[in-house]
């Protein structure tokens, strides 16, 4: 198997590994796209465990309702209500070990995180990113791939560490960028890869066949690349059944 073109018969053909439930809290900002990906794995059996909670620093955010419809339990811990970041990040981790999980997922929460607060859950922390990881770190990740011309772009889920989007990578999906590609249709085509991703590298943590060391990510207890196993352009086209461009 490669490690640059994880193959699509490899995402489907995984055994998972008896064991107990799987205890799952994600942390949210926005509309929670990435969070019904993981609802819906969930509710096929294709997630590994059961999200007990999810929790948002922004009292408006969609992906509170997304938890409430599948009767998740949805919390709300504004930020704004907090003196500093060292205080709110306190009483989040006291929000999260009231849910005793084995993972943390943040999707789409827009804090950085403190010391603290990374350290008291390293290596049961994974974020989803849109770019190909080392590349595009931070924000704007789409108009900063087009303005540089770049041929290829994507997603990558990683372990969270105390270095913005530089912890260790699990798996990646990339696309071609076109000439006619924009911003908006970047980031759809980005999204729908994060969709797809997620979910699996959430269930292969859960497994226990992922794991976070201090050199790095491991799969079956194989060191994983700095870029981590990466989804080729054809092979996440052909799972989402997107239309291939030959030309």
């Amino acid at each position: 198997m490669s490690n640059t073109d994880y193959s699509s018969d490899t995402l489907n053909g995984m055994t998972p590994e008896p064991m107990g439930a799987r205890r799952v809290v994600v942390l949210i900002s926005g509309s929670g796209s990435n969070l019904q990906a993981l609802i819906d794995a969930q509710q096929h059996d294709r997630l590994g465990g059961e999200i007990v909670a999810v929790i948002s620093n922004e009292p408006d955010a969609y992906g509170l309702k997304r938890a409430h419809e599948a009767g998740i339990e949805a919390v709300v811990l504004p930020h704004r209500e907090y003196d500093s970041r060292d205080a709110y990040d306190g009483a989040l981790i006291k929000v999260i070990e009231r849910h005793e999980p084995d993972v943390i997922v943040l999707a789409g929460f827009m804090r950085i995180l403190t010391p603290r607060f990374v350290q008291r859950f390293l290596g049961r922390m994974l974020n989803i990113h849109p770019s190909l990881l080392p590349a595009y770190q931070g924000l704007n990740t789409h108009a900063r791939a087009l303005a540089d011309g770049a041929s290829h772009h994507g997603c990558s889920v990683h372990f969270v560490t105390e270095e913005l989007d530089g912890g260790p990578v699990v798996l990646q999906a990339e696309l071609q960028v076109s000439a006619e590609d924009t911003v908006e249709t970047l980031k759809e085509k980005v999204h729908a890869r994060e969709h797809l991703i997620f979910p699996i590298a959430v269930q292969w943590f859960l497994e226990g066949r992922l794991q976070y060391a201090a050199e790095g990510a491991t799969m079956d207890g194989h060191p994983l690349p700095p870029y981590g196993m990466r989804l080729s352009h054809a092979d996440a086209a052909e799972e989402l059944d997107e239309e291939i461009d030959d030309a």
